[in-house]
């Protein structure tokens, strides 16, 4: 099923641009990584959103990968990026910070199941 990697891939650059404005300064620290920072993330903060987004990248890939679609990538990339995608869930539902379970609890949960559903369909 092609389409699931798309929309897989078109929720993951939304957060990749969320991680990209966290990194020019945006003040959404209460939003991400457990919403210990009010306003801007300090240095180390905006280190991890840039890391992130490689790991972001790698995920989408491998999904459109196992829906059938380019990059073409061997099948245990989908795994990998169904297990990042489930650890993320998990850790934005158990996060203290109530506005990034709110937030990110939802859109992780859906990302974890498309990701899956594309994985078990491929």
């Amino acid at each position: 099923m092609p389409f699931l990697g798309y929309i897989y891939s078109l929720i993951i650059l939304a957060v990749i641009g969320f991680q990209v404005a966290l990194i020019l300064g945006a003040p959404w620290g209460r939003l991400t990584q457990g919403g210990k920072h009010e306003g801007a993330l300090p240095l180390v903060g905006r280190v991890a959103a840039g890391v992130s987004i490689f790991l972001l990248a790698g995920q989408a890939l491998a999904i459109l990968s196992v829906a059938g679609n380019w990059p073409a990538w061997p099948d245990w990339t989908g795994w990998v990026a169904v297990t990042l995608s489930g650890v993320t869930m998990g850790l934005n539902w158990a996060t203290p910070s109530a506005a990034e379970r709110k937030l990110w609890g939802p859109i992780t949960t859906v990302m974890f199941g498309l990701a899956l559903a594309a994985v078990l369909g491929g």
